[in-house]
């Protein structure tokens, strides 16, 4: 059982929602009157988000090869994120944070018009930039737009970006990672599509050294959805060319999804070495990934 849900305000006109492993800090940008409806929304729908996601659990920590109809709008979310990657092994809970948060940000939006918002559910975040304006977001890690990296700086998202998620994974989270990691960011449409893809990459920077230890998932969490895939516990220092190999295996899938139109970029970082993948060049649906006169996308932490 999970204490009641907490719904407060925070400095900034942001407003905090915290229910059990969940929570998530939103804020939104427009009329006043708006803001009130929009904030109002997302309270309402979130209380019965936690519940809703226990009474599906064990259908959604399957793997998504064994997928079944799920009733909830969140599980859904989860389930059709990771329906493009069923030729590899993943579950609907690698969508769940992301999920929720485009739950949220979609109650919001059909509560009232917004000039922005974003919803970060422990860093996968959902975000809305109506035309006109834009929304700065601070990302881990490095993008390149054109021939010029920019570090230290923040990604800027406008109306015609294409993006709607926001989504960072690796050894060092608050989840099990098959690989080694420090950091995979995905640009994608959605934010649950971000989670579960930015998690596949990260599983794919690996490499077989001795530096790297893993124990079964079960073993540290007997509720795992991973069951007995080995997750990695640490990653001691690694050789040039572990580092290289490790790096090349996240960023042959990063640019198959890329391809795919299934992410817009990928940053992956591991032992101080960064890799990124640069601009899409088609179009996904009525709007463009970012192109390489877009604005620029850079590397900070997450400070919304």
């Amino acid at each position: 059982m999970f204490a009641a849900p907490v719904i407060q305000p925070l400095l900034g006109d942001r407003l905090h929602l915290s229910h059990g492993p969940i929570d998530v800090v939103l804020k939104a940008w427009g009329e006043p009157e708006a803001l009130r409806a929009a904030y109002a929304a997302a309270g309402r729908r979130f209380p019965a988000i936690l519940p809703e996601l226990c009474d599906e659990l064990a259908m959604l920590r399957l793997p998504i090869q064994q997928r079944s109809a799920v009733d909830g709008p969140v599980a859904r979310r989860m389930l059709a994120a990771c329906e493009p990657f069923d030729h590899l092994f993943v579950t609907p809970m690698a969508a769940v944070a992301g999920a929720v948060a485009d739950e949220l940000l979609a109650h919001m939006m059909a509560a009232a018009p917004l000039d922005r918002a974003f919803v970060n559910d422990g860093g996968d975040i959902a975000v809305l930039v109506s035309e006109g304006h834009a929304l700065d977001v601070g990302v881990a890690g490095e993008f390149s737009r054109g021939d010029v990296p920019v570090l230290n700086g923040r990604l800027r998202v406008d109306a015609n970006s294409g993006i709607g998620g926001i989504a960072t994974s690796g050894a060092r989270g608050r989840s099990f990672s098959l690989g080694i990691a420090d950091a995979v960011t995905v640009l994608a449409r959605d934010a649950a599509s971000a989670d579960v893809a930015a998690t596949l990459i990260a599983n794919a920077v690996d490499t077989d050294s001795p530096s790297v230890q893993r124990r079964p998932a079960r073993d540290l969490d007997p509720d795992s959805d991973l069951g007995h895939h080995l997750v990695t516990v640490a990653v001691g220092p690694l050789t040039a060319g572990e580092i290289d190999t490790a790096l090349a295996g996240g960023l042959q899938r990063a640019l198959d999804y890329q391809r795919r139109r299934l992410i817009a970029d990928a940053t992956l970082m591991l032992a101080s070495e960064t890799r990124t993948l640069g601009p899409c060049h088609r179009a996904i649906g009525a709007s463009a990934y970012p192109q390489p006169s877009a604005p620029a996308i850079s590397a900070a932490g997450f400070g919304l």
